[in-house]
């Protein structure tokens, strides 16, 4: 298993108001926006994200962070096997990911995912 990218996300009641702060300001491209999600990245590099949302999307929670890997079966099974409560999914999303929650030891909320 391999951790492919890692996504902040920050929960907010406005997305759209980030685009001045991330985009004009950092110089940050938008690399999605789904309306209840933007993601930011560099303009040099998809690896530093930044995601604003007002909710985590289908519903959900916005989760602290977001784990792509490259495997999910085999992180969903380790997280099984710790005996850890999943409180979402897995499921495959209209926007082409499967994923599930899970928390971390602190309770935070995290997005386990890989792209379909």
């Amino acid at each position: 298993m391999t951790v492919k990218r890692i996504v902040a996300n920050i929960a907010a009641p406005h997305p759209e108001s980030a685009r001045r702060f991330y985009g004009d300001i950092l110089g940050m491209d938008v690399a999605m926006d789904l309306g209840w999600i933007l993601t930011f990245a560099s303009q040099e590099s998809t690896t530093p994200q930044l995601s604003i949302a007002t909710e985590g999307g289908s519903g959900t929670k916005v989760p602290d962070i977001s784990i792509e890997v490259d495997n999910l079966d085999e992180v969903l099974g380790k997280v099984v096997e710790a005996g850890l409560a999943i409180e979402h999914g897995p499921v495959l999303e209209p926007w082409g990911v499967r994923r599930f929650y899970v928390r971390d030891p602190f309770g935070r909320l995290v997005n386990i995912l890989s792209h379909e």
